[in-house]
């Protein structure tokens, strides 16, 4: 299952600038004046990516044994490893409750992030380091995106109410683009345009 973890704050695709990211995501009917469907298609997926390559996504998709949170991508603190590694995993209930919790004003931070299936992906979800084309085409193997077709895609994206944490995420943290609303309209756009991959 695709989880979106810890405290969020996700490297981004090769020579992505995280200062740049926009806060704003482009509804889709904003791209029905691109003619050629193809074309169409991997615009939509490049709209998607604000979402999918934001610190509240990029953080539960880690490369390495560890998840990431704050906005800067540091490793998680206090220590958390993969289970699949070999690695003793701790159980992630133990912080993280059923909910955001917000913290007292002296804390160095002001919310610790919560779910009740508060977690990270498993390392064939990894997107850090990854080009947007790669994650397009990770999302699209049902082998590597928890044995999800499209239409599950979708509804995973469009309805699941821990991906809603990326537009809730608690004191302290900044939003997901846009909303969860409209980026399930951007992926299902994008499934009807083709779901082409950027290149």
């Amino acid at each position: 299952m695709i989880a979106f973890v810890v405290a969020m704050a996700g490297s981004r695709p090769s020579g992505a600038d995280p200062s740049s990211a926009s806060t704003t995501l482009r509804n889709a009917a904003g791209f029905s004046s691109i003619s050629n469907q193809a074309d169409r298609s991997r615009a939509l997926f490049e709209e998607i990516g604000k979402v999918l390559t934001n610190p509240r996504c990029m953080n539960c998709h880690p490369a390495g044994d560890h998840p990431l949170q704050g906005d800067d991508s540091h490793e998680h603190v206090p220590p958390i490893w993969r289970a699949e590694t070999g690695h003793y995993e701790v159980s992630c209930s133990g912080c993280h409750s059923g909910k955001n919790f917000s913290l007292h004003e002296a804390a160095t931070y002001r919310s610790i992030p919560g779910h009740p299936r508060w977690g990270f992906a498993p390392l064939s979800m990894a997107w850090e380091g990854k080009s947007l084309g790669d994650i397009c085409r990770q999302l699209k193997d049902v082998q590597l995106n928890g044995g999800r077709d499209l239409a599950a895609l979708q509804e995973h994206i469009a309805k699941d109410d821990l991906v809603a944490w990326g537009w809730n995420p608690g004191e302290g943290r900044k939003p997901a683009p846009g909303s969860q609303q409209v980026a399930g309209e951007l992926v299902q756009a994008w499934i009807d345009s083709g779901a082409d991959c950027p290149r």
